[in-house]
């Protein structure tokens, strides 16, 4: 998949820098706050300077944003620091006042870009703009949607494009505020090669201890750079207070983390490679010859008119296989949900021997527009 993408081209960031840092309160409270933090940051290295204006909340109630007023604070931090500044905007409205103010980048939160409408809204008042636009993912693990987004903004004009991973949201109680699931990204990066993607490992935590250990495994990945919040009294942030770093700490993780880089591929390398590729190998084969068994399956229900969903079986595997997992070194929920999808194939495969003889049943065959 392509995109029309030009370079970020941040003034006084170089192009080759990794990790690109973004760093700031979670919300711009006060003059005071925010020219306390930025400064704090400055001094710590960041050249990048983040505050959320508007703060739309899950319920009503709470603090959500100053809102324009709070804009001449970043165009302050800006004149008076040297810092570049960014903001979220998820209307236009919010995007006319940002640009009017002269704010150097924004971002469009997870909420927005899950909503195809407001995508489109926002990609119409940018353009004609020639501004660096980030993205993040929407709430639901949804690549499509994602990039779907990302290609509206696209289609309007805007090629300075980046994405932000802040994790997924979930019902389930679980370590993170929101799940990590690289692999999304890791596939968004694959569709898209020129795409720099950030990681927020403020949001995929949810709180301060979760950052560093999220950040170092970003960067192991390859991701591009961080958007981390940064509070000058984090214990008294007006919101996200649990998930925000005093710029010291900040500072102190980002000194710790080791950046990998990509090396030339090594005869022991290559033999690491070769050994997966037979591994591969004998796992689709092994698939192949278990969904044959899954047709031959399917044929026999459908000769003696059972129904295809078995879910006592289904459970019975689902039981089994989670326990067989640790011993394997594997961990029960990748067991869990590989053989979930394997259920979901074997399901479709025995659907299509159902269909076999559709014709005799009176049901209309794929293509037969006759039947």
């Amino acid at each position: 998949m392509e995109l029309n993408i030009s370079p970020l081209n941040l003034p006084g960031i170089s192009p080759d820098i990794r990790p690109i840092v973004i760093s700031g309160p979670c919300s711009a409270e006060t003059e005071e706050q925010v020219m306390r933090t930025a400064t704090d940051l400055h001094r710590h290295g960041v050249r990048i300077f983040r505050a959320g204006v508007w703060k739309p909340r899950t319920k009503p109630g709470g603090f959500e944003g100053i809102g324009e007023p709070a804009l001449p604070w970043l165009t302050r931090v800006q004149k008076e620091l040297g810092l570049l500044v960014a903001t979220e905007v998820a209307t236009p409205a919010h995007v006319e006042a940002a640009l009017r103010h002269g704010v150097d980048i924004l971002w469009v939160g997870a909420r927005t870009v899950a909503n195809p409408f407001a995508m489109q809204e926002l990609a119409d008042s940018l353009r004609g703009a020639d501004v660096p636009v980030l993205v993040k993912n929407p709430v639901s693990p949804d690549l499509e949607l994602w990039i779907g987004g990302l290609q509206r903004l696209n289609q309007a004009g805007v090629k300075r494009l980046a994405a932000i991973h802040r994790g997924f949201s979930s019902y389930e109680h679980q370590l993170y505020r929101n799940r990590p699931l690289w692999h999304i990204a890791i596939e968004l990066h694959r569709r898209i090669p020129d795409l720099p993607i950030l990681c927020d490992p403020s949001h995929m935590g949810g709180h301060r201890e979760l950052i560093a250990p999220l950040c170092q495994q970003a960067m192991d990945l390859g991701f591009r750079g961080l958007m981390i919040e940064s509070h000058c009294c984090p214990a008294k942030a007006w919101s996200d207070a649990e998930q925000q770093l005093a710029p010291e700490v900040l500072a102190g993780i980002l000194q710790r983390l080791t950046i990998r880089t990509e090396q030339p591929v090594t005869d022991e390398l290559a033999d690491f490679r070769q050994r997966i590729d037979q591994c591969d190998d004998e796992l689709l084969n092994v698939l192949g010859r278990r969904l044959a068994v899954c047709r031959e399956i399917g044929q026999y229900k459908r000769q003696r008119n059972m129904q295809i969903v078995q879910p006592v079986r289904y459970n019975e595997i689902l039981l089994r296989r989670g326990e067989e997992a640790i011993p394997s070194g594997l961990s029960t929920s990748f067991v869990r949900e590989l053989f979930e999808r394997i259920h979901e194939e074997s399901v479709l495969q025995q659907m299509q021997e159902f269909n076999v003889n559709s014709e005799s049943c009176g049901l209309p065959q794929e293509g037969n527009t006759e039947c």
